[in-house]
């Protein structure tokens, strides 16, 4: 194959070089399959990534090789691909692509980019979410059907407080993410805690099933509702990013009426593009929505007050923050009481 050829993602021409190199060796795909996989799906991964900044995680050699989450806009970017400058908990500051057409993507690619996790924000707002991320995690002893029957339940509790709809897709791996477009009202913070009081209502309904519990060892054999994935800087992988996995699966946004039906490794570099063909971007009309958390915010509040349930710990990278409780592991910190 050719060291290097030029792609025309929506009129916009993009040079890929090496695009024989082998980036999946399970399954032959090569660089360019990966290119031609973004082109394939183009207008479903920009309306996910569309305007928000967004941390490229990337494999130059390909899945087997090193890999390393690019957070700061690469020196060599494109001036036509523009920025947000956004700010990290540790009060660090950094500019991030913000992708505005398919060209930037293809573009990405080219530098090994598998996996996009785009903010919840857009660049014209970068301190109000407008979207809330539910991550159902399945915890050893748990698999994808129990994360359906999970999702299934997180459905009717966002349609139970405020009249929420979700957007379903699977993360790639064994469990599902939920996207709720929210208005951008809230801050980071506030949204954490609607999130939070999601889970709990969610574990209160399922209390054998699903876990909001933080500490590994708490969470026994349940769905884990990772709540701090709503935190400032953390992402979740976005709608159709391949996920560096041997088979090339990826993240695949469903109808309600598929999640039971539906298996993670259907959705793969090879089997996308065709459901995608006939079926189009099934999330197409996310951006035609925007929810008020009023309601969940009500419950946390409610949550406070009558059962003394207030914030849950943060991710270790970050300060301490006010209302938080002792971030330290439960067996520890009995040892230490001890």
């Amino acid at each position: 194959m050719a060291d290097a050829v030029e792609l025309d993602a929506a009129g916009r021409t993009v040079r890929l070089s090496s695009p024989g190199r082998i980036f999946f060796p399970e399954r032959g795909f090569t660089k360019l399959d990966l290119a031609q996989y973004y082109l394939s799906v183009g207008e479903g991964i920009l309306r996910a990534l569309r305007n928000r900044p967004t941390t490229l995680e990337r494999y130059p050699e390909g899945v087997t090789g090193e890999s390393f989450f690019q957070k700061r806009a690469p020196k060599n970017m494109p001036d036509w691909i523009p920025t947000a400058h956004i700010t990290f908990p540790s009060g660090r500051t950094a500019d991030e692509m913000c992708p505005t057409e398919v060209a930037a993507v293809v573009w990405a690619a080219q530098y090994g980019t598998l996996t996009f996790h785009p903010w919840p924000v857009r660049r014209d707002d970068v301190d109000h979410p407008d979207e809330l991320r539910i991550d159902l995690d399945p915890q050893p002893g748990t698999d994808y059907e129990d994360a359906v029957r999970a999702a299934h339940e997180l459905r009717e509790v966002l349609h139970e407080y405020g009249d929420l709809r979700g957007w379903p897709k699977t993360s790639g791996g064994r469990g599902l993410h939920v996207f709720v477009p929210i208005a951008p009202r809230w801050t980071f913070t506030q949204v954490r805690r609607a999130a939070i009081a999601a889970g709990r209502e969610l574990e209160r309904r399922m209390p054998d099933q699903v876990t909001t519990a933080w500490w590994k060892e708490e969470r026994g054999e349940k769905i884990f509702v990772d709540y701090n994935q709503t935190a400032r800087d953390r992402t979740i992988a976005s709608a159709y990013s391949v996920r560096p996995r041997p088979h090339a699966p990826v993240s695949a946004p469903l109808r309600w009426d598929e999640v039971a039906e539906a298996r993670p490794r259907d959705f793969d570099l090879a089997t996308m593009p065709k459901r995608f063909a006939e079926l189009g971007d099934v999330h197409a009309d996310m951006d035609d929505h925007a929810f008020s958390l009023e309601a969940l915010l009500e419950l946390a509040s409610r949550d406070e007050h009558d059962h003394g349930l207030g914030d849950l710990p943060y991710p270790p990278e970050y300060p301490k923050m006010p209302g938080e409780p002792k971030r330290v592991q439960p067996s520890r910190a009995k040892r230490e009481d001890g």
